[in-house]
């Protein structure tokens, strides 16, 4: 079963758990000095927030699946859709590792899948992309204030664009929040 994720940015981690936690009537399930996250059931969604140097409001939706064919299932329909794709293997981000598919919708907005394979004990790392420094740049879009601390930690990174693989180099660097 499919998992709704949403991710925001906030400027008051804080006040924004006491928020959130009033909202969905339940504490986060992760909670780390930068990040917050609710793994809630009624409805089934995966909310996140985060003061990661960006300014405040949606960061980016995804959709959180329970396994590498599921995964796959719709990394394979985005590519119908015939937008640029960013395909991530064994990510850091959220204080997870991940394999994700990054895309972004006629309005610019990110969209992640995932599949999260592990806990990870850092939120992230940056990572340098020649031509494409993260998913909203995938849009031909302006960089986010901060870029996402959702690059491959170690791992493989590919743009496919017209069904055509791209291999790119990586280079890390650690997050710093503002």
């Amino acid at each position: 079963m499919k998992r709704f994720h949403v991710h925001v940015a906030v400027a008051n981690l804080e006040q924004s758990i006491q928020f959130y936690s009033t909202f969905f009537d339940a504490a986060p399930t992760v909670t780390k000095e930068d990040y917050a996250k609710w793994m809630l059931d009624d409805p089934r969604i995966n909310f996140a927030i985060s003061t990661r140097g960006r300014e405040p409001g949606l960061d980016h939706l995804g959709i959180q699946v329970e396994n590498a064919d599921s995964l796959n299932e719709i990394s394979m329909r985005l590519k119908k859709a015939q937008q640029p794709i960013l395909e991530q293997e064994q990510t850091t981000c959220c204080y997870a590792k991940a394999d994700k598919t990054w895309v972004h919708d006629p309005q610019g907005i990110a969209w992640e899948s995932f599949h999260t394979t592990d806990m990870a004990t850092t939120y992230g790392e940056d990572a340098e992309l020649p031509g494409l420094a993260g998913p909203r740049e995938l849009a031909g879009l302006p960089a986010a204030q901060a870029s996402a601390c959702c690059a491959p930690e170690s791992g493989k990174s590919s743009v496919i664009s017209e069904n055509q693989p791209i291999s790119i180099s990586l280079t890390k660097k650690e997050c710093k929040s503002s």
